[in-house]
């Protein structure tokens, strides 16, 4: 709210809204998620897994969550020291965020386990339970002052306590910290968000499968544990790290460009600073090694001038190039090149979502097993026959079967059609096993 910033106190139906949207219904969604795997972690026996708090796993999501969390216990904790109220809020925003839309999405496989599944998926799922158990326990106690009854309810449910607020107030260090791995990570989710808005615009659906993504970035070292993470989450073959001096760099037209900023260098320079901006544009700069920026024969301090790296994209070539965020720095290019089989695969993917729309129209558990029969046209059932197993995999079809034209499967008893991409249609049959 403004008034929170000393503004006027006005309340808008839009500013409860965005409110809703950006903390309550994500923090609510988490608590929900959490309650309905853990319990079905445990549904052989009826009991549902008991998770506990722990920060002792050693995968590196579970780590980046628990170290980013204390990072938000510690910012929280010096808002809140402050009065900041504002800043407290869109501390636990931030930290919503991160919770709903990178951990949660990025883990949702690992939180599924089935009687038949091995000890080691199981012991996973249940080192993702217990840390997302900790998140929200923790999140809940920082966040109660802000929310005070939503907290309430998720507290009481994830605890069996009385009250969130008798409980003690977080202590950051009882979570591990990491700070070069939550650097690392937010660089990931930056490179991650860049791409896709790059699909965006070259008008590719997330669901569609590309061929490689070249990351190019100052340090390229630190990002050589998250290239598989990168690329399931923007579902390319393959992620390509290049450090930004690598010679390969330049054959995607890499240049920096140098900008003076007038305002902070004219107190300094006087009416030097037009000889440095006309050095700027044209390309009479350069960059030492130790750092040092000389534009036009005059050398610049920090905060005089800006170096940006560029860029430039090949028109007509089957890549498309975007700048990164400056609290990365470098590029990203993207193959936008769609081959048969990558087409086949993105259509293989749109049936499983479809799939899995209708096992929700059904009212589904997540553990139930099904019998799956598919119709649709020939590219669509060579799709289908071609990506079976994944199909089965991710719908949990334990029967499976397909026909090449849509009318196989007449309509009623269940039938289910969906548009799929390209003008294609499939009709779907799921029984409940």
């Amino acid at each position: 709210s403004p008034i929170l910033r000393g503004g006027n106190l006005i309340v808008t139906e839009q500013g409860i809204r965005e409110g809703v949207r950006q903390v309550l219904i994500p923090l609510w969604n988490s608590w929900s998620f959490f309650a309905l795997y853990a319990n079905a972690l445990g549904s052989s026996d009826g009991v549902g897994y008991e998770a506990t708090w722990s920060t002792s796993s050693s995968d590196p999501l579970d780590r980046y969550l628990l170290a980013k969390l204390r990072e938000f216990v510690e910012e929280t904790t010096a808002r809140m020291d402050e009065y900041d109220i504002a800043g407290a809020c869109e501390t636990t925003r931030s930290f919503t965020d991160v919770l709903t839309n990178w951990y949660i999405r990025r883990s949702r496989e690992r939180f599924w386990a089935s009687g038949d599944t091995d000890e080691a998926t199981l012991r996973d799922a249940q080192r993702a339970c217990d840390t997302l158990y900790t998140a929200l326990e923790v999140l809940t106690r920082v966040a109660a002052p802000l929310l005070p009854l939503t907290t309430e309810e998720i507290w009481r449910g994830l605890t069996g306590g009385r009250s969130v607020h008798l409980a003690d107030w977080p202590d950051a260090a009882d979570l591990p910290a990491d700070h070069s791995l939550v650097v690392a990570m937010d660089a990931a989710r930056e490179i991650c968000s860049t791409a896709s808005s790059l699909r965006k615009a070259n008008k590719l659906r997330n669901r569609l499968p590309l061929r490689d993504l070249t990351v190019v970035v100052p340090d390229a070292a630190a990002l050589a544990d998250f290239g598989a993470i990168v690329a399931d989450e923007v579902n390319v073959r393959q992620v390509s790290l290049l450090d930004i001096t690598d010679p390969q760099a330049e054959e995607f037209g890499v240049s920096q460009k140098l900008t003076v900023n007038a305002r902070a260098a004219g107190p300094r320079l006087g009416k030097q600073v037009q000889q440095a901006i006309k050095g700027s544009k044209s390309g009479d700069w350069s960059l030492a090694e130790d750092g040092t920026v000389t534009s036009g024969g005059i050398e610049l301090v920090e905060g005089e001038f800006t170096l940006e790296t560029v860029a430039a994209d090949d028109e007509g070539s089957s890549r498309a190039t975007a700048m990164l965020p400056a609290s990365v720095g470098g590029f990203i290019v993207l193959d936008t090149e769609v081959t048969d089989e990558l087409a086949a695969e993105g259509l293989a993917r749109d049936v499983v979502r479809a799939v899995q729309d209708a096992r929700k129209q059904a009212g589904l558990e997540v553990s139930d097993r099904i019998s799956l029969t598919i119709t649709g046209s020939q590219p669509v059932w060579e799709a289908v026959a071609t990506h079976q197993n994944l199909i089965v995999e991710e719908t949990l079809a334990s029967q499976f079967g397909s026909a090449p034209t849509l009318e196989a499967l007449p309509p009623g008893d269940g039938v289910v059609e969906a548009e799929l991409s390209g003008s294609e249609r499939v009709r779907l049959k799921v029984t409940r096993l």
